[in-house]
Order: C-alpha cells, then structure tokens, then sequence
C-alpha cells in the first residue's frame, strides 16, 4: 500500500500548503541630488519585491553621515505610512523584505541590521545563507562577541567592523571578508559615506544595477524593482565584485576568490516576479519556454490547459503555444490573502486550498485538462488542486510539471526541506501520480533546464534536483543532524 501524506492526520498542512521560499529581497539607492528622497524610493521598490519576503521589512536612510532607521514585522504598506517616509530624509537608503523559517520569525531579525563601532556606523541588507554560518559565529563568541539576532547579517558585520581596522577603507574590509564566507548572497550596504553592492563569489542569488540619472545609482534584488522607480537596468553586479557608489562616483573592486558561476536556477522558474530580467533572461520567457519543452516532452490529447498562478501561467501559454491546445483561465487566485491564514479544524485545513484558489467551474467541465504548476515538494498541495478541478467537473486532470523532481535539500537559501519530506526522493513518479489522483504527470526533464535560459551561457545551480552542489556542503547539513547555527544533535 502506498503511503500517502494525504491520509497522514499527524501532518501539519499549513507547512504542507507551503512553495518553496526565497529569503529575502534587497534595495539601495545612492542619489547626488541632496533634494532627492531615497525613502520613497525605497519603499516602492520594497512594494516590487514584496513576493520574495512578507515576514519583515525596514528601510535605513543616511542623511549627511547619520543614519536612520524603521523595520518591523509585516507587509510593507502596514509597517510604512507618508509620515514614516517624511521622517527618513537622506541622500542615499537600503532596504530590506524578509522571509524567514519559523524558528526565527522575530522582530530582531529584521533588516537592515544597524550597527556601530569604532569607525563609525553601518546599515546592511542580506539576501542568502552562509554555510558556515556556526563556525565563523563559533570563532566571534570565542574572542567575545555577543550576537542578538540570530542572522547571516550580523556574522558579517562583525567580520566587517574587525577587518575595517586594519583596512585603510569599509570597501577593503568586505574584501577581505568575503574569502572567509561560503554559501550564497548578495546584499547592499551603507556606511556614511558610500553605497556598496556586494554578491558572492558564485553568484548565487541575483543582484542587479540601475541608474535614475547620471548621479542616481539603483541596486535591487530584481529588475522588477528597478522599474518600479523609474530606473533603468544597466547590468547585474557580477559574482565576486564590490560597487562602490559615493560622492566621487562609481567603481568596481573583485574578491580574489577563484569560483565556477552558479546562479539560482529556481530564480526562473518560481521565485522571481514575470516581469524581471535575470542574467539577461526574460523571466517570462523562461518559463513560457518550459511550457514548450513539457509539451514536446509530455504530450497528451486534452482540451484545455490552465495554469497554476501566479507562475503556473506563463509555463502553460507555452505549452499552448507548443502544443495547439487552447490557453484557458481554469483557476482564480484570491490576491488579498497572504502566506498564512488561520485554519482551526482539519477538515478546516483539507477544504484551505479553495480560500487562495478556486476552480472556473464554467470553464473546466466535461474537459480534459492539462494542469501547468512550477514544483511539487511534498504533493498535498497538488493533490488538493487535482481534487479541487475534479470536484468542479474536469473529466481529467494531466499535472505538468515545469521543473525537475525536487531530489535534495536547499543549502543556499531555499526553504526546500530535507530528502525525508520531499515526495519525489521517496517515491515513484506512478506513485506521485496516484498520490495527486491526476490522470497523468510529467516533469521538466533535467537536462532541459539550460533550454530554457533561451541560448545564454548563464552558469547555474540545480543542486536541488541534481544534488550537485556547488560548494563543499558540511556534513552536519547533509545528514540532517545539525542546523547551520549549531553543532551535530547527538542521537540517543
């Protein structure tokens, strides 16, 4: 008999209902112009990466050399009013939404990290995870640093504010500090006097640079964000390097750290807004491309293909495109409903998936369907979908999947969980199939993922479904025995 996670009631289905999350998103702008507002810029390009945290967010705005301060728990149209704007006048800002794994979700943790010390203060804002978070933390306390969140961040400002005073400069210091980092990030930072935009070695996670005008310098996790004030994509910071944006303009350091690229393939096909650039790549056309690489892959007789939302939908007009089969809306999606919402009983918990989505069930009806969705990581999510479309009166439901079975865990940022959860490293695709009740499925061939970066030399990570990392993982991680702030949980 096949075991199921549908049938598990000790299951917690608000984990179940959950995609994979990215942890963060980032924002700094550097404006010459002193009657600038670099707050308001910062809050709207927060509003475009929005979907890349909804935990926490803050903004730090440095006026003349002081730097000032608002974060908080929630969205940013809750945390952040005109009032709180007005108050945060300045020449230059960082920016910071946060998604966070429950053990630490607190106010703490919200970005930008302040700090201060002997060569003055410092705002930075993180987007990544550091693999040997617990030994360089490990070392600090050692020599008796004393932490009070329980971040990446303020690893590195500690590693930062050691190095500054032997460093002739803040941007010196970073680069001296990043050969002692593993794992993936990028992030912005603000001392009084300069913008720095700084990504790892190997590229990880996307940070990219805009310009307003000739002196405004924009720096955003995504394109998206760049769009939303006014600017234009000048280029991605390039793994390794350090921009420095001050009064005396813009240049460019690297981290002598030898590396092979290794950009977070999940970018295109999950995390990042439709409407971003990434390395080049639209990343709308990416995902409408492994729509056409599933129907060449996958065919199947139907009547309709729909699109899971929000980035189910671009996959399936490709599939459409591809295939001949008509494009469909079979799905709605409740916008006003966030990551979490209360679900008192477990028959509650089982009908949940109808108050983010509902069925078209005009649409859908005595049709065959074809059903695109990005991943599936543990299945009740798909099932519940499956359910949802059947009970409305699809006569088949055929899942598409437009990426590869999730095989391992995520060590560089991706809530993706260990292999004991993921429903693909334990069973079969028939089984997977039975387990979602569709007609039939299919995944996005391995091998396909550089397909769909339409023909560009973009150097990626797909360790999640390959289990090639790119980076010496600890074993600790690995085994599952150790999280990345502590030692190896002895088992009795």
């Amino acid at each position: 008999m096949l075991h199921s996670p549908l049938t598990n009631n000790k299951i917690d289905f608000s984990m179940q209902e959950q995609k994979p999350q990215e942890e963060c998103g980032v924002f700094g702008i550097y404006c010459k112009d002193p009657s600038a507002n670099p707050a308001y810029a910062c809050y709207n390009g927060l509003l475009a990466l929005q979907h890349r945290g909804q935990e926490s967010c803050g903004i730090a705005v440095n006026h003349d050399g002081l730097i000032s301060c608002k974060k908080d728990m929630g969205l940013v149209s809750e945390v952040f009013n005109h009032k709180d704007i007005k108050n945060l006048p300045g020449q230059m800002g960082v920016a910071h939404v946060r998604y966070s794994q429950e053990d630490d979700n607190a106010r703490e943790n919200a970005q930008p990290l302040m700090m201060r010390y002997v060569k003055g203060a410092l705002a930075l804002a993180y987007n990544g995870v550091l693999t040997n978070a617990y030994e360089l933390k490990n070392e600090l306390e050692r020599r008796g640093s004393i932490f009070q969140t329980t971040i990446d961040p303020e690893i590195i400002s500690y590693l930062i504010a050691r190095e500054r005073v032997r460093e002739p400069s803040i941007e010196d210091a970073i680069r001296c500090v990043i050969p002692q980092l593993r794992g993936a990030y990028s992030m912005v930072l603000m001392s009084p006097q300069k913008l720095i935009a700084v990504r790892d070695p190997q590229g990880f996670k996307p940070l990219c640079m805009g310009k307003i005008d000739e002196d405004t310098y924009v720096f955003a996790s995504e394109s998206c964000a760049l769009d939303a004030v006014g600017a234009e994509l000048v280029r991605d910071v390039e793994p390794g390097e350090i921009i420095i944006i001050s009064h005396k303009g813009m240049r460019s350091l690297r981290a002598e750290v030898p590396s092979k690229k290794s950009f977070c393939i999940f970018e295109y096909i999950y995390f990042a807004r439709t409407d971003s650039i990434l390395e080049g790549v639209s990343v709308y056309e990416a995902r409408k491309e492994s729509g056409r690489l599933l129907a060449r892959q996958h065919p199947v007789e139907a009547d309709m293909v729909i699109g899971v939302p929000e980035s189910g939908i671009d996959a399936a007009i490709g599939y459409s495109e591809e295939s001949g089969i008509p494009y469909e809306k079979g799905i709605v999606k409740n916008n006003y409903i966030g990551r979490t919402f209360i679900k008192p009983t477990q028959a509650e918990r089982e009908r949940s998936v109808r108050i983010k989505l509902n069925s078209l069930s005009t649409a859908i009806k005595g049709k065959r369907v074809v059903m695109l969705d990005d991943s599936i990581v543990r299945g009740t999510t798909s099932a519940r979908i499956v359910k949802m479309l059947k009970d409305a009166g699809a006569a088949e439901v055929h899942l598409r999947i437009s990426s590869p079975p999730f095989l391992w865990a995520c060590h560089y940022g991706t809530d993706i969980p260990s292999r004991k959860d993921l429903v693909a490293a334990n069973h079969t695709i028939e089984e997977i199939t039975k387990m979602t009740g569709a007609d039939s499925l299919g995944y996005l061939e391995l091998d396909s993922l550089k397909e769909i970066l339409k023909g560009k030399d973009v150097g990626y990570c797909d360790a999640c479904f390959s289990g090639n990392y790119p980076q010496e993982i600890p074993e600790r991680l690995l085994s599952g025995k150790g999280d990345r702030y502590c030692q190896p949980i002895k088992r009795f």
